[in-house]
């Protein structure tokens, strides 16, 4: 948790989160991920300065869980000074302890992020899903959140101005962005309109940009005129190495003839068609079908 520190800024962690995405996709298959079409909608998780502060804690936790389908997990949420902004205990269960930064007993609006980020924790601890090392496992969990419909809350979480700044979560507020947009894309929806943070909002803004440049790389027909002057030098040289900066790669199969690979726009598993021109390739992990000039 950024309190009054220096903010992370840009794309660090974007081969972690888009691995994150492609993991999600795997464990919990796409027709589940389709049951996460809603977002948690902001009068589920609006917390008043004059609501009892246990008490609307815990109704924030009860709709999260809700949210999660974890209708045997209960969450019991205590506040003491620490350093991060949250922690849970991952027990076997039913019940869980979160504790919660001091610092919430006066910032109530962002709970509901605090306990969207250690919800999802027990949801992935649920389903064996984590990553190796802290540092990956916490991008894992905030990238799951994100784009299984509680992220929003993190991002909304951050503001930052020339006296002061917050931030929760290991991704910053761009990367938020990012895995946000490309939730949007995939159902249609708007979570600008939740924002009360200009700050996150902009964010989202920049992470849009490039959730949608994701969209726009060769072989995919949406790809720019520079990128497919570029797509058509490498081809006529493969199936060399790699070319650094590019998403796609030239091998042959087993009768000799020219493949190439390149990562499905949306899930992020890497796709192999052949090189013949036009051709719409249909992804076997998230269904995304998508028109390609090979």
């Amino acid at each position: 948790m950024a309190n009054d520190g220096p903010v992370e800024h840009g794309y660090p962690h974007l081969e972690t989160v888009r691995a994150a995405i492609t993991a999600l996709y795997r464990r919990l298959s796409y027709d589940t991920i389709q049951t996460f079409a809603a977002s948690v909608p902001p009068a589920d998780v609006a917390f008043c300065d004059t609501d009892d502060l246990y008490l609307g804690a815990q109704r924030v936790a009860r709709e999260l869980v809700r949210h999660y389908r974890l209708p045997d997990a209960r969450l019991i949420v205590s506040f003491r000074e620490m350093r991060q902004a949250a922690n849970v205990e991952l027990a076997a269960g039913p019940e869980y302890f979160v504790e919660l930064n001091d610092r919430f007993r006066t910032h109530r609006r962002d709970i509901g992020a605090a306990l969207a980020h250690e919800v999802t924790h027990v949801y992935l601890h649920r389903l064996d899903l984590s990553f190796p090392g802290v540092r990956d496992n916490e991008i894992l969990t905030d990238t799951a959140t994100t784009y299984l419909g509680a992220g929003w809350l993190l991002l909304d979480a951050y503001r930052e101005d020339g006296a002061s700044s917050q931030k929760l979560g290991y991704l910053t507020p761009e990367e938020f962005g990012y895995v946000l947009a490309k939730r949007a894309l995939v159902f249609g929806e708007d979570p600008s309109v939740w924002f009360t943070s200009p700050q996150a909002y902009r964010a989202y803004e920049r992470g849009r940009e490039v959730a949608r440049r994701d969209e726009q790389q060769p072989p995919l027909t949406a790809a720019g005129w520079a990128g497919r002057r570029r797509y058509a030098r490498d081809r006529r040289h493969a199936p060399a190495s790699p070319q650094p900066g590019v998403p796609y790669a030239f091998s042959p199969d087993a009768g000799g003839r020219l493949r190439v690979s390149f990562p499905c726009p949306t899930c992020h598993q890497r796709i192999r068609v052949p090189v013949t021109g036009r051709v719409r390739a249909r992804c076997a992990l998230c269904r995304s079908v998508l028109e390609c000039d090979t």
